[in-house]
């Protein structure tokens, strides 16, 4: 592979972006709301699905400034894209009038509309060279999956939950199944569609050797 630095460029400074925006946030909610804590902070999906995207932009901006693209990298690659598309949707829908923790606008901003943004953008101009089957992206819903159970079993310890479609206090543990799995399957489709995206390359076509019109002719041709 040819070194694309305009592309490793790109992908710094939006892991830089990324990174800024969770560190003034959780530095903001440390020094002026009371009550707030790293645990709490650090249990949103946000920003887990955001540091994955912070450390994956940087890993990937590294190796394309080098002109490499290993496989594991394009998995992780894959696996960021999910989490911030999931990110991105569920907060558009289902949070965006809601006290998530993100007080300051243009970090709500970064984390939830900017970078979703970005790792579907990058992930469509720089897609796998080998395809992911359907089989290995199912592979990625097991982040959101381990995340849901450890909120579920968290927030009774803590009495806390990060988002109220997750709390059971709101509206029982029955509403809570059911969006549970509404993301679920929202999630899944998002791995299919990425899975299949990596057959949207086109295959070269093979050159076919022509005789020079000054090779000489063998006898018999």
């Amino acid at each position: 592979m040819t070194p694309n630095r305009g592309q490793a460029l790109f992908r710094f400074w939006f892991a830089l972006l990324g990174f800024l925006a969770i560190f003034f946030q959780l530095t903001h909610l440390l020094q002026n709301v009371p009550g707030a804590s790293a645990g709490n902070f650090f249990s949103y999906f946000t920003i887990e699905s955001n540091i994955i995207a912070v450390i994956t932009l940087a890993i990937a901006g590294r190796y394309a400034w080098q002109g490499e693209s290993p496989r594991w990298l394009e998995l992780l690659r894959g696996a960021a894209t999910i989490y911030m598309t999931i990110t991105g949707i569920v907060y558009s829908l289902l949070l965006s009038n809601i006290d998530v923790n993100t007080p300051i606008p243009w970090i709500n901003v970064v984390l939830h509309y900017t970078i979703p943004t970005i790792m579907v953008i990058d992930w469509l101009v720089d897609l796998p060279r080998t395809r992911v089957p359907v089989r290995t992206s199912l592979i990625w819903l097991g982040f959101p999956l381990l995340y849901l159970v450890y909120s579920l079993i968290r927030g009774p310890i803590v009495d806390w939950y990060p988002y109220p479609f997750l709390d059971p206090r709101v509206s029982g543990y029955g509403t809570v199944a059911a969006m549970a799995l509404a993301i679920a399957a929202g999630a899944f489709v998002f791995a299919l569609v990425a899975a299949f995206s990596t057959r949207l390359h086109i295959a070269p076509t093979p050159a076919v050797a022509t005789p020079s019109a000054t090779e000489p002719s063998l006898p018999g041709r």
